[in-house]
């Protein structure tokens, strides 16, 4: 009987030092980095800075995928359901694991369970803006505009998205009714906003930036950014519901080896260090931002609660 027991555990006690080689070895191969929203806007922004440095430290390359709908779910869901293996990863966002388990009626994942988050990476505030030769010069032209006119239009890069949240908090603190335009993304909605064809948008500072096109009227930060110190804060404007900063990170299935989520945790971290990404970073008016895998993986499951309240309460839904 002894004897039995020796083989049948010598398959599981080869298989160990195996696996424990495979996670050390990581990566072994390029490693698929899915960016739920189209290229350009804040999180493909964010995405290739730090990927760019994870591909020359760990020697494989970390290929960038532009996998866009549905405020981010679709690509977010690919990697849900990818297997656990360290070669299949998300820009998980606000949007796609924060404000999106909320909004839709129906989710393909649960944005904690289904998830290894891996590290924070970066945070940045949204703007309200509207085109340069607007007449509208300060938020409190917004909302005399949009009272004297309901039904002004204002742009999101989509439904579900953190801008569409801000926009219904806004028309509930403000007391104006304004009608949300959806996009695909922020660059077809910027588009129409240089066009004329929708009356403002709320976005991110790293999208509107130092756009000559656009004039930037109150950010959501808790307070001024530093780079745009004539920019004020809704909360200065008397709206302090609208303090809230849009995040990113980098997320794996469910299950990822704790030594393949350290290290990359570890490298990313490592990379939001390095004082050019810093710097680029900052530019851009985003906030690096250092957590631990427990600490990111606690911090999505505080936003998935904290905006289940505020959509609740501003009864936002999306179709």
């Amino acid at each position: 009987m002894l004897r039995r027991r020796a083989v049948l555990t010598l398959p599981a006690l080869l298989a160990a030092p195996i696996a424990a080689h495979a996670q050390a070895a990581w990566p072994a191969r390029n490693v698929r980095v899915i960016v739920p929203f189209p290229p350009g806007g804040t999180t493909d922004v964010v995405a290739r800075l730090v990927t760019q440095r994870l591909s020359t430290v760990l020697g494989q390359s970390f290929v960038i995928e532009n996998r866009a709908g549905a405020g981010g779910t679709v690509g977010s869901d690919v990697v849900a359901k990818s297997p656990p293996d360290g070669y299949a990863f998300v820009i998980s966002n606000i949007a796609s694991h924060g404000v999106g388990p909320s909004v839709y009626p129906t989710m393909p994942y649960d944005s904690v369970r289904d998830f290894t988050h891996v590290a924070l990476m970066a945070e940045v505030p949204s703007v309200l803006v509207v085109n340069v030769n607007s007449p509208i010069r300060t938020l409190a032209d917004f909302i005399a505009a949009a009272k004297a006119k309901p039904g002004m239009t204002v742009g999101s890069p989509g439904n579900g998205t953190s801008s569409h949240a801000k926009q219904e908090i806004l028309k509930r603190s403000a007391g104006i009714d304004t009608t949300h335009v959806p996009y695909r993304g922020s660059g077809p909605m910027m588009n129409d906003l240089t066009a004329g064809n929708v009356d403002a948008m709320i976005t991110t500072l790293v999208e509107a930036g130092r756009n000559e096109r656009f004039r930037l009227l109150a950010v959501t930060a808790d307070q001024r950014v530093p780079g745009w110190p004539d920019l004020p804060t809704f909360k200065e404007l008397g709206h302090p519901d609208l303090v809230a900063s849009t995040w990113f990170g980098i997320s794996g299935p469910a299950n990822l080896p704790p030594a393949i989520t350290e290290k990359l945790n570890a490298e990313v971290l490592a990379a939001l260090a390095q004082p050019d990404i810093a710097q680029r970073l900052r530019e851009a008016g985003a906030t690096p931002r250092r957590m631990s895998a427990a600490e990111y993986q606690a911090f999505v499951a505080s936003e998935v609660a904290r905006w289940r309240k505020v959509v609740q309460e501003a009864n936002i839904r999306v179709q």
